[in-house]
């Protein structure tokens, strides 16, 4: 995911986005819709970061099939209701296209289940025959095939399936289930419009939030997660280095931007080894290094983009004052002019799994689909804004557990030395979708039941 994308910017993009393309492969799925059909439908019509009206109107038909209290986003006039809520004026709408749907069942605590809806801007390569065909613009305007290589229509599918379990269910447990459908998780900005519209002040407050995301690296059939921190900050960064372009036969007479971008590069690879507590995980990857345009011309400048990760705050900060003294140290060094530096205010915060919490819901999903096929792993370094709900001055605590979506088959084939196993974004990402959303649905229900049945719960 990416998480250098301006909110307001992005507001006031998506007013002029072009409508979605047509849409392939059968009707609109109707609330009641066998969860396989639903998946393969999904998977064929996918949408993109803040495009998502097509699949919120399918969830949002079903929550109020099962009886919910649903409120969605004004789509194209999610603008104007940015707009609305700034002023102090009634709000009507919630993050673009968002689906809130509350459904109270007695005394008890306040459960939210939330699932990220967007695709990719990827051409699908999988050869399945419900694979993607649609062709869409990204919200920056680039016109690109479309897939969810992310696996948000197994999240989308298994959220639905855990609502109908719940409510099928509803003798066993009391409480406030909130079923959340968030847009633009790809971008990272789905989760802050969700949370600007009033997520945590129009609808009741949660005491505990819960998410699932697809592990392309585990088996169907199996939940794995962490404890504590779970997913990292991401920081984007941008360096340009500034020099006194010329002749490339006549060096002496310039201020090369390439050799003080390549100084700053490799002077950037000691900032973790020579900084950072060996125990505490960090990373600092140059993305993209662009300059110049011809042979013999030394540029007058070049870029150099930076992701950053990190778990905790004050290591975060450590890196981020890190790159900007050697990047200005370098240039000094160099007699070149003062590089011009950019951290995104819109990074992605890491992920926090409550411990207590994860705990508890890892006990019933243990349960619920055997213990042999639950384990705890190792926190990863990619991003996810499901932090941002953990992240305001409510504290909520959340959980988020990875959801093994490989056929066991071809997992055991990779162990044993055979091809290697298609990542997240990449166009083969094909999961072994009925094990895995039945897996999904379990898991779901299974904590969101134990949190609603703690002893002594409110």
């Amino acid at each position: 995911m990416l998480s250098r994308l301006k909110l307001t910017a992005c507001a006031a993009a998506f007013a002029l986005m072009p409508a979605i393309p047509a849409l392939a492969q059968g009707a609109v799925p109707e609330p009641g819709t066998d969860l396989n059909e639903l998946y393969t439908w999904l998977h064929a019509n996918p949408e993109l970061s803040f495009k998502e009206s097509t699949s919120a109107s399918i969830l949002a038909a079903e929550l109020e099939a099962l009886g919910f209290s649903v409120t969605t986003g004004l789509g194209d006039d999610w603008t104007r209701a940015k707009s609305e809520r700034d002023e102090g004026t009634v709000r009507d709408g919630v993050g673009g296209h968002g689906v809130v749907g509350v459904y109270e069942n007695g005394d008890g605590p306040t459960v939210l289940i939330r699932a990220d809806m967007d695709a990719l801007p990827v051409p699908e390569q999988t050869g399945l025959d419900y694979a993607s065909e649609v062709i869409s613009t990204t919200w920056t305007g680039v016109e690109s095939p479309v897939m969810h290589a992310c696996g948000h229509d197994i999240h989308m599918t298994s959220w639905v399936g855990a609502a109908r379990e719940l409510i099928e269910n509803k003798d066993d447990w009391s409480g406030t289930l909130i079923m959340l459908a968030q847009p633009a998780e790809e971008i990272g900005l789905g989760a802050k419009a969700l949370i600007e519209d009033g997520l945590y002040s129009e609808f009741p407050l949660p005491d505990y939030n819960l998410a699932l995301h697809v592990s392309a690296a585990a088996p169907a059939g199996t939940v794995a997660y962490s404890s504590g921190y779970a997913l990292a900050n991401v920081d984007s960064v941008d360096i340009h280095v500034k020099g006194v372009g010329g002749h490339g036969a006549y060096p002496h007479t310039t201020k090369d931007p390439i050799v003080v971008g390549s100084a700053i590069v490799m002077a950037l690879q000691t900032l973790v080894s020579r900084n950072v507590d060996p125990q505490t995980p960090a990373v600092v990857t140059v993305g993209a290094f662009t300059a110049g345009a011809k042979h013999n011309i030394i540029s007058d400048g070049a870029e150099l983009l930076l992701t950053v990760r990190s778990y905790d705050d004050a290591t975060r900060q450590l890196l981020i004052d890190g790159i900007k003294r050697i990047a200005m140290a370098q240039a000094e060094a160099y007699g070149a002019p003062e590089p011009e530096i950019t951290v995104d205010s819109d990074y992605t915060p890491s992920t926090y799994n409550d411990p207590d919490l994860a705990t508890t819901a890892m006990s019933a999903i243990s349960a619920a689909i055997g213990e042999e096929n639950v384990k705890e792993m190792t926190p990863v370094m990619g991003g996810e804004d499901f932090s941002q709900y953990g992240r305001t001055e409510e504290s909520v605590p959340g959980l988020i557990f990875w959801l093994g979506a490989i056929n066991q088959d071809t997992y055991d084939a990779a162990q044993d030395g055979g091809p290697g196993l298609p990542s997240l974004h990449s166009p083969f990402f094909a999961p072994d979708y009925e094990p895995t959303i039945k897996t999904g649905v379990s898991s779901m229900t299974a904590a969101a039941m134990s949190l609603f049945n703690q002893s002594g719960s409110e």
